[in-house]
């Protein structure tokens, strides 16, 4: 394992999709959606930990849940903890996060990663990821992980890239053609039938020197605001530094600041088995273990008649759960909520949005 390889784990999403599990103190990356005993940051850490050295992984996150990657990452350096005082998307968090990698080695190799995703075959992914890692430390690219979509899903960013599918998953980089933010249904029906595309995985790799020299081509109002980091990083001057250079930086995602505008950008085509769970129903998709109706839940007992596609998920595992009549629902159940609603993300997001309201700040 390399010592001038780091990984940067980014933590800092505030969405609450899995209300009302998630909450706006416990945000998604927290949380054991999954049902296996760790949580999203938790599985991230472990799993980079085979690819880089664990004295060498960042995590970046908002200042308010630095507490919560003490406790489920009890193990991370001090100085490896990051904490931005606002959320201003990814690419604000690539420029203080590289520009302190810089500080303690020029010649570092960075992976980026999104700190909530679900990977089922972790050997398959080491892999894609040495083979990526690789082509970035010998290459002047920044490359990004594709997935090779299974479906016209309007949930996920697309990547075009030159010469088709068929050179993508030759085990070879292939240069980007185009990014795509989230198609509505019928235009992500043309970009999966025409093999050109691949859902965009937020997955980076890149030499420390070459994101940030693009950076200061496409993003210097973004770099800027850290000129002078180095003078306080480590210091006690350090947190009124972040504050003052966040309070007036540009909220821009990486993808949209660099990467839709270098000519740089290259995709590795991975097959490892991903998925972005970012709602109940993506969550519902992912499940495996349904009942012969289609019904998924984690509660011990629970009595389901004559329903279809429902997902029922519970913090109390004593109670049973009997539903009749619903199809295509969700029933939440925690300790000071409970959500009945249509399972599908657009009537669940117009349904939470009331927490908004007055009255309700308890439970965001």
């Amino acid at each position: 394992m390399k010592d001038n390889r780091y990984c940067v784990i980014m933590a800092g999403g505030t969405a609450n999709h899995f209300w009302p599990i998630s909450r706006e103190s416990r945000p998604k990356q927290f949380l054991d959606i999954a049902g296996n005993g760790k949580s999203f940051l938790r599985q991230t850490y472990e799993r980079f930990s085979d690819i880089v050295p664990k004295e060498n992984i960042l995590v970046v996150t908002l200042d308010r849940f630095g507490e919560l990657v003490k406790e489920q990452i009890p193990q991370l350096q001090a100085e490896n903890l990051l904490l931005e005082p606002y959320s201003r998307n990814t690419a604000p968090c690539i420029a203080y996060s590289t520009l302190e990698i810089l500080r303690r080695d020029p010649d570092a190799i960075i992976v980026a990663t999104p700190a909530d995703h679900l990977i089922y075959d972790e050997v398959s992914f080491k892999k894609s990821m040495e083979d990526m890692i690789s082509y970035a430390t010998e290459n002047k690219a920044l490359m990004t992980m594709g997935i090779s979509p299974t479906g016209p899903e309007t949930g996920y960013g697309y990547i075009q890239v030159t010469g088709g599918k068929t050179g993508a998953i030759s085990g070879k980089p292939v240069k980007v053609k185009t990014f795509t933010e989230k198609p509505d249904k019928e235009l992500a029906k043309v970009f999966f039938n025409s093999g050109e595309f691949f859902w965009n995985s937020g997955i980076f790799a890149w030499k420390a020197s070459v994101i940030m020299e693009e950076m200061a081509k496409f993003l210097p109002d973004v770099v800027s605001v850290f000129n002078g980091l180095g003078e306080y990083a480590g210091t006690p001057g350090e947190k009124a530094f972040l504050e003052k250079a966040y309070s007036v930086c540009p909220k821009i995602s990486i993808d949209y600041g660099v990467m839709e505008k270098t000519d740089l950008a290259w995709l590795y085509a991975g097959n490892f088995g991903w998925s972005d769970i970012d709602s109940w129903e993506s969550l519902f998709k992912a499940v495996s273990s349904k009942d012969p109706d289609g019904n998924a839940t984690n509660s011990g007992k629970h009595l389901f008649k004559g329903d279809r596609n429902n997902l029922v998920v519970t913090e109390n595992k004593k109670k049973i759960y009997a539903v009749k009549g619903l199809s295509n629902y969700l029933v939440i159940d925690t300790d000071d909520a409970l959500l009945i609603c249509p399972k599908d993300d657009k009537r669940f997001k117009e349904f939470i949005t009331s927490l908004g309201m007055p009255g309700y700040e308890e439970f965001r």
